[in-house]
């Protein structure tokens, strides 16, 4: 069995898509490129497709990911391009690598947002995440299926800074880029929660809903600050001993193969 690690976005109007919708349109891409999938056992088998820390509803991605398991060993490179031949525009994958370490779960220990603040002036933005960044807690409420619960959505969040738009925005329109970095803890504090916080200590409410974008998650670096690449390991791992089922050294069938007692 081969397993596969893919990273894919949630671009313009499909943010809006449910993660139970991409996970019917990822299955209908699967079978429209006729990719070899694993299936489960029992009574109603389904794909073996393991899904990472998916973004709310409502968010934009640029690094949301998953893991496939396949019966018949493929190309990662061509498997990408026939997945995002099948995938609907905004539904793209970006990255993939052929799976050869354990734990891209555990990986996924930050995410970095950004959230577009339209009608809301940077230094405005700037006054509003100095006050968060201050407070020692900054508890929120947020609905759950059990009714409302409160948390300290200050603990979580890493780094939040402000910054001006690109220049391409219109002129005389004010607008801030809120740059978020929040830790992947229990409960999980999302950037609405974040939202929810600022408006309590700074009183930063926009006027407008916000555009909240996912630009990176993984590991996080405690020195830097950084959040870096998930799939690094895998593919370092495939430099170090790459695969060869043709029977090169160094492959479980040239191992198969090697006479005893052979170093």
């Amino acid at each position: 069995m081969q397993r596969i690690r893919l990273r894919y976005t949630k671009r313009g109007r499909l943010r809006f898509t449910s993660h139970r919708d991409f996970q019917r349109a990822f299955e209908r891409a699967l079978r429209r490129a006729e990719v070899p999938m694993a299936y489960s056992a029992g009574f109603t088998p389904h794909p073996k497709v393991s899904y990472a820390n998916a973004a709310p509803t409502g968010t934009g991605s640029e690094a949301e990911y998953l893991e496939i398991a396949l019966t018949e060993h493929r190309d990662p490179a061509q498997l990408k391009d026939l997945l995002d031949e099948s995938l609907p525009t905004g539904l793209d994958i970006t990255d993939i690598v052929e799976a050869r370490t354990s734990g891209l779960a555990d990986r996924l220990q930050a995410s970095v947002w950004e959230l577009r603040l339209d009608g809301v002036s940077v230094e405005d933005a700037e006054r509003a995440a100095e006050a968060f960044l201050a407070a020692e807690e900054v508890e929120v409420q947020r609905r759950t299926k059990n009714g409302m619960r409160s948390f300290d959505a200050r603990a979580a969040v890493a780094a939040l800074q402000a910054s001006r738009p690109s220049a391409d925005r219109p002129v005389g329109t004010p607008c801030a880029i809120l740059r978020l970095v929040v830790r992947h803890v229990t409960p999980a504090v999302r950037p609405d929660d974040v939202l929810s916080g600022l408006r309590a200590v700074a009183d930063l409410a926009p006027p407008v809903p916000v555009a909240v974008t996912r630009l990176a998650q993984g590991p996080f670096d405690e020195e830097t600050g950084t959040v870096t690449d998930p799939l690094a390991p895998d593919r370092e791992a495939v430099t170090a001993a790459p695969a060869d089922r043709s029977g090169a050294a160094g492959s479980p069938a040239a191992a198969a193969q090697a006479p005893e007692g052979s170093a």
